[in-house]
């Protein structure tokens, strides 16, 4: 039987101090491609919304921005699914086909 050790750590200082922390270029960096794979998405979604919202109110939108690919499915789960086996590797945002495109509670 394995052992548990509880190792405590003070608040507000670091989980893990041995990782490096990120320059603010590199914060900047990431925070732009996150603002522009959303821009891409939300796009698509934006293109696809009025010919899909009718018949498929609530359903889940799983969308790959490279190619342009959407996925919907009533159980989030299924549509991911259908997503990962035609891009495997890509990442993919999730929605939800109601007037904000938003999945759960604000």
């Amino acid at each position: 039987m394995s052992q548990k050790t509880h190792r405590r750590v003070p608040r507000g200082s670091r989980i893990f101090p041995d990782r490096a922390l990120l320059s603010p270029e590199e914060i900047a960096r990431r925070e732009a491609e996150n603002e522009a794979f959303g821009k891409r998405c939300r796009e698509i979604f934006n293109r696809v919304y009025p010919e899909l919202i009718a018949d498929h109110y609530d359903w889940f939108i799983h969308i790959e921005p490279e190619s342009g690919d959407y996925f919907i499915d009533p159980d989030e789960e299924l549509s991911f699914q259908k997503a990962k086996q035609k891009h495997p590797t890509a990442v993919l945002m999730a929605m939800r086909l109601n007037e904000t495109g938003t999945c759960g509670r604000i």
